[in-house]
């Protein structure tokens, strides 16, 4: 599902409830994640929509490295020659996205939660399950990075050690990756909130990184899982506090 311009210049996918966005800057385009394995069909057909070829795609930036949001980046890497970025403290979790630290049992959600199931369910029909390892990356730990856009890294650790945002203050915009979500995917719940523990390393700490993401005052907070916000960052966070993590 293609939305066009949910920030200026900015695109949204969503692909078995994951979303990732295309970014137009400096006549190419920087993607931030790369949702599930079936994404890179809906890569190619974003590249039609836009009038723009496949070297036309300037680098794949990841905002943390789960399964669900490295999907296409190992193709991307090999098949367009484009390198990919990942926060360092990510860089094991782009060779092993199912191996990552949580605080409930997975088994648990899919028990108690009966509103998980459809997601399951388009995550299993999209390959979700099953990306291929990113064999090489690019490490980045905050600053400004040196592709099209110039987004800024805000580090938000706690749904992994390396989760991190990306701010496009020329949009008034933060890409927050899953640091905050308005769908948590393994409850089915919406709304400003965590992910849930079972896919979330340290929710203390990820409550506290949040400050960041407040401090940013961007209008449009752009997640992994959900609708776009656009009542600013600062609201976004005081909702999510509220909510938790399931």
């Amino acid at each position: 599902m293609f939305h066009a311009n949910v920030a200026p210049g900015v695109h949204r996918i969503e692909d078995a409830h994951t979303t990732w966005y295309p970014m137009e800057a400096e006549g190419r385009l920087t993607v931030v994640d790369a949702g599930v394995p079936a994404s890179w069909e809906s890569l190619l057909d974003a590249l039609r929509r836009l009038g723009r070829g496949q070297a036309d795609v300037a680098a794949v930036v990841l905002t943390h490295a789960h399964f669900d949001h490295v999907g296409f980046a190992e193709r991307a890497r090999a098949e367009l020659d484009v390198p990919v970025y990942v926060h360092e403290n990510d860089v094991p979790l782009t060779r092993h996205p199912m191996q990552y630290s949580h605080e409930r049992p997975r088994s648990y959600y899919l028990a108690t939660q009966p509103g998980a199931l459809p997601i399951v369910a388009a995550f299993v029909r999209a390959r979700a399950f099953w990306p291929r390892p990113v064999r090489s990356v690019i490490r980045y730990t905050d600053g400004v990075l040196p592709i099209p856009g110039s987004p800024r890294v805000v580090f938000m650790p706690g749904h992994t050690l390396g989760s991190c945002g990306l701010h496009l203050a020329d949009r008034d915009t933060v890409i927050a990756g899953d640091a905050v979500v308005t769908l948590d995917p393994y409850t089915g719940r919406t709304g400003p909130r965590l992910v849930a523990r079972a896919a979330t390393a340290d929710s203390e700490r990820n409550l506290r990184s949040l400050d960041a993401l407040a401090a940013t005052g961007a209008r449009t907070v752009l997640v992994g899982h959900g609708e776009p916000w656009t009542d600013g960052a600062e609201a976004i966070v005081a909702r999510a506090r509220v909510a938790g993590a399931a």
